[in-house]
């Protein structure tokens, strides 16, 4: 419904309630009613009953929780494990219920991993990491903890492996 069907709507009761009321102003500066029955009639009329529609327009206040999948999506996001890994630190998901991973490129050409919503012992997430890209890689690939931040970075591109490597440990 339209505002101006709300207005017309309440202006219409009005009319069917009885005679329409005019305020004039007098000398002294005080309005005076030219009929009765002033205060009984509100002059706005508050209709919960069509606050429905106006809900539907707000969006939600978050994100709604995803749906039980037993296995990847379609769309290949992979829901985390029903229980939290028994690990001496936590990787929580973003509000889109992604896994944080992230690629940075910095100065042109300096590429970066970063894995944030760490939790816990950062430093044990530090040391496997660095056992799992040397598996994957053949090299011990630089690191950086930040405890400020609660966030590691790795040097290169490797959101692809970490993702998938979280995930099967069910982050």
């Amino acid at each position: 419904m339209s505002p101006c069907f709300g207005v017309r709507a309440a202006v219409l009761r009005g009319a069917l309630r009885g005679p329409v009321v005019l305020h004039s102003r007098t000398q002294s500066g005080h309005a005076a009613a030219a009929g009765p029955g002033l205060a009984s009639h509100p002059a706005v009329v508050e209709s919960t009953e069509e606050y429905a529609f106006v809900e539907r327009l707000i969006p939600p206040s978050r994100v709604p929780a995803p749906p039980k999948h037993a296995g990847a999506a379609p769309s290949g996001w992979i829901p985390p494990a029903e229980s939290p890994p028994d690990l001496p630190y936590m990787i929580r998901r973003s509000r889109m219920h992604n896994i944080p991973v992230y690629t940075d490129l910095t100065h042109g050409n300096r590429k970066m991993t970063l894995v944030r919503k760490v939790e816990g012992d950062i430093w044990a997430l530090e040391k496997h990491v660095k056992e799992y890209l040397k598996e994957v890689t053949g090299k011990e690939l630089p690191t950086q903890v930040n405890e400020v931040t609660m966030t590691l970075k790795v040097k290169g591109h490797y959101d692809l492996e970490l993702k998938e490597w979280l995930a099967s440990r069910g982050f």
